[in-house]
């Protein structure tokens, strides 16, 4: 049996951290088991300790990648500035407040799909997550701070970026808990928001 190289291992674990971030997003952590994610990320269930101690060690990483990806994405809008659409900050709203946002199928946004699981689980977790919560803080308070140059202090940045981020992630979860029964009040919800975000 050929031996796996450094590059391989490194691979394999990358492949698991993806595959858990989609799935963890889509299903939450308690409803994914091991073997279903080894299988979802091309790996046989028995090399799973190789790569991680424990579910919640995946958890917290997969955790903090989906987030480096978000916020990634978060910098790009704010890079990108004003066009024709509006301000950086509004343009992110729209997109997050979006229904192909709401229904993507791994979960989208790392701060609405695992806000959950953040509060039920370890230490470990949350602290991966809390680290992606100030990553958007950070992001937000600073564009707030350019749009309204001179306007406003840091710390009063800093609040209008709590406020923000908790209005998005509020009303994302709660568009996403009623959109199938009720697909107008989902609608609905992230209809007004978009419009409100900032009042």
């Amino acid at each position: 049996m050929p031996r796996i190289t450094r590059e391989d291992k490194a691979r394999n674990r990358q492949n698991i951290v993806e595959a858990a971030g989609r799935m963890f997003r889509s299903q939450g952590v308690d409803a994914v088991g091991i073997a279903e994610l080894m299988k979802e990320a091309g790996l046989t269930h028995g090399g799973f300790y190789n790569h991680f101690a424990s579910k919640d060690d995946l958890a917290a990483e997969a955790c903090g990648a989906s987030f480096e990806a978000s916020l990634g994405s978060l910098e790009q809008f704010l890079e990108e500035g004003a066009d024709l659409n509006g301000p950086a900050l509004k343009r992110v709203v729209d997109n997050y407040l979006s229904a192909a946002h709401r229904d993507a199928s791994d979960g989208g946004c790392p701060s609405a799909s695992l806000v959950i699981d953040a509060g039920r689980h370890s230490d470990t977790i949350q602290s991966a997550y809390a680290a992606g919560v100030e990553g958007y803080l950070t992001g937000f308070a600073e564009e707030f701070a350019r749009e309204h140059e001179g306007e406003l202090t840091a710390q009063e940045a800093r609040e209008r970026a709590v406020l923000l981020l908790s209005r998005l992630v509020g009303a994302m979860t709660l568009a996403r808990a009623v959109s199938h029964v009720q697909p107008e009040l989902s609608d609905e919800i992230l209809r007004t928001c978009r419009t409100h975000p900032l009042d």
